[in-house]
């Protein structure tokens, strides 16, 4: 199976969202990834419903929503109202996980559960068979830009053997420094969706690294 992209519209041009849309549109890109930051949970505040609202509005591919808030519970309607296809939670942030993860899928949304970087893919144990997607953060969470954390690789192969053993269906998303030099290790290791923020939007071309970051991997 081809592995996914889906570009991090936290890095796009503000000024110029519906253009950066388009881009992604006509691209070779999959999905939408919308970064929702609260202040809270993560030291930075990025966007809410009306910006989700207006981008889904453009959007012809799904959007990957990924709630980096607390108590994410509250919002779960509210955000499948604004267009979210798939919503992730963290694991950190979600005291009642299983309460969650069944409400969004009735919700008819895809589940998906994030991890920090010092989690351990080993607390997955007890809802990997329920959820659709997981995120595996490769940076510390809550700003664009950071450096791509190596023990991630270790963290892919473990997850892999859950996957297995519990979930075939189950997508490996990796977000947070992933490049044109570390993508096809990563898809190599087991990775099969790629989050990409400002590796796209920093490119002279954004819509060619993404169809670089697409190239299938032997």
């Amino acid at each position: 199976m081809t592995h996914l992209v889906a570009p991090s519209v936290l890095s796009a041009d503000f000024n110029n969202l519906e253009r950066d849309a388009e881009m992604i549109n006509n691209s070779e890109a999959d999905w939408f990834h919308v970064d929702v930051m609260d202040g809270v949970f993560v030291p930075n505040i990025s966007f809410g419903f009306p910006v989700i609202k207006a981008l889904n509005k453009v959007a012809t591919k799904p959007l990957d929503v990924h709630l980096m808030i607390v108590q994410p519970e509250r919002y779960v309607n509210q955000f499948r109202d604004v267009g979210a296809d798939v919503l992730t939670v963290h694991i950190e942030a979600s005291t009642h996980l299983h309460r969650t993860v069944q409400a969004i899928k009735s919700a008819g949304m895809k589940a998906g559960v994030a991890l920090n970087p010092h989690t351990s893919v080993s607390q997955l144990e007890d809802i990997v068979s329920d959820i659709d997607l997981v995120t595996l953060m490769s940076v510390n969470p809550g700003f664009g830009g950071q450096k791509f954390i190596e023990n991630t690789y270790k963290k892919i192969s473990d997850l892999v053997a859950m996957k297995t053993a519990a979930n075939t269906d189950l997508h490996i998303e990796i977000d947070g420094g992933v490049t044109l030099n570390n993508y096809a290790k990563l898809v190599q290791t087991g990775a099969d969706v790629l989050v990409a923020g400002s590796t796209v939007f920093s490119s002279s071309n954004p819509s060619q690294t993404i169809a670089d970051l697409k190239q299938s991997v032997g």
